[in-house]
């Protein structure tokens, strides 16, 4: 990633929370603390199953008297719907925003150019009165900006930011081992502490109780922890196959199957090795170790 290129991230969309009782009511929802959000710092956190499965996954940052979710816009009326039916009474306002609010990534090292930056995950600032952050997962992961579509290439111009490859930012991001495209295959099928939120500051274990904070706190607590979600490199051949193979024994399942696969892999396997070369199918792949392990 280089520091001067800006990369438009068309596929993320923007949910608008506000009202009376936004903060209580995310409060109970998610698997951050949303206490921890404010003018200058914002999370990365989750929506659990009531078993603790993987629903959805998002970036909060606090805007005027609500909160912006940054998430996947393929998902985006799913959550819209999850959320409105946990609402019932509750003094909420939400709205989609994604065809007035458009997402950019930029540099780490850009950000830090910025006045007022910090070199701290989540660290948010404002310019004019459009956020701009740390990515709270890994500040590797670098810098985004959430900003009124109209304004979006003026503003880029005078930061002297130029608008580089999408497939780079994600490409990078895989590298880093953080899933970004394609998560509703995640859906019901892995837990959300398998999908390193804890890693990635998502997951407040000193929280009250959130949906699904019951079975992931006993995953913790007895140590039972034993897949985790990787990134996966082919090395040779196509993927036509969900099994990932050492020799004859399964380590691992094959998530999600873009240009930058994911696969469940079991942890406490003498099997787990980064340097090995694994089966999938025809394919000869490898799992990358991540820069947050």
């Amino acid at each position: 990633m280089k520091k001067n290129d800006v990369y438009i991230l068309e596929d993320r969309g923007i949910l608008y929370l506000n009202g009376e009782d936004v903060k209580e009511f995310l409060q109970n929802l998610i698997t951050n603390n949303i206490e921890k959000v404010t003018d200058e710092i914002s999370c990365f956190a989750a929506l659990l199953t009531p078993q603790g499965k993987y629903l959805f996954d998002f970036l909060i940052v606090k805007h005027k008297t609500g909160y912006f979710l940054d998430c996947e816009k393929s998902n985006i009326d799913e959550l819209f719907k999850q959320l409105t039916l946990y609402k019932l009474r509750s003094k909420v306002e939400i709205l989609n925003l994604s065809n007035e609010f458009v997402v950019a990534g930029m540099s780490y090292e850009k950000f830090l150019t910025f006045e007022n930056s910090k070199d701290i995950e989540g660290y948010t600032i404002k310019y004019l009165e459009d956020p701009i952050f740390l990515d709270p997962r890994l500040k590797k992961l670098g810098a985004r900006l959430i900003i009124n579509l109209e304004k979006l290439y003026l503003s880029l111009k005078k930061l002297e930011l130029k608008t580089a490859k999408v497939e780079d930012y994600y490409n990078f991001s895989h590298n880093l081992g953080i899933s970004q495209i394609d998560n509703l295959n995640l859906q019901n099928k892995i837990f959300g502490i398998e999908c390193n939120f804890e890693e990635l500051n998502g997951i407040d274990f000193k929280k009250g109780c959130y949906i699904g904070q019951e079975n992931t706190a006993r995953i913790k607590l007895k140590n039972k922890l034993n897949k985790k979600l990787f990134a996966i490199k082919v090395i040779e051949g196509n993927i036509n196959s969900d099994q990932i193979f050492l020799e004859d024994k399964e380590v691992g399942k094959l998530l999600i199957k873009n240009k930058n696969p994911f696969a469940l892999i079991k942890t406490q396997n003498i099997l787990l090795d980064f340097e090995n070369i694994y089966k999938c199918g025809n394919a000869k792949v490898k799992i990358l170790k991540p820069a947050w392990l």
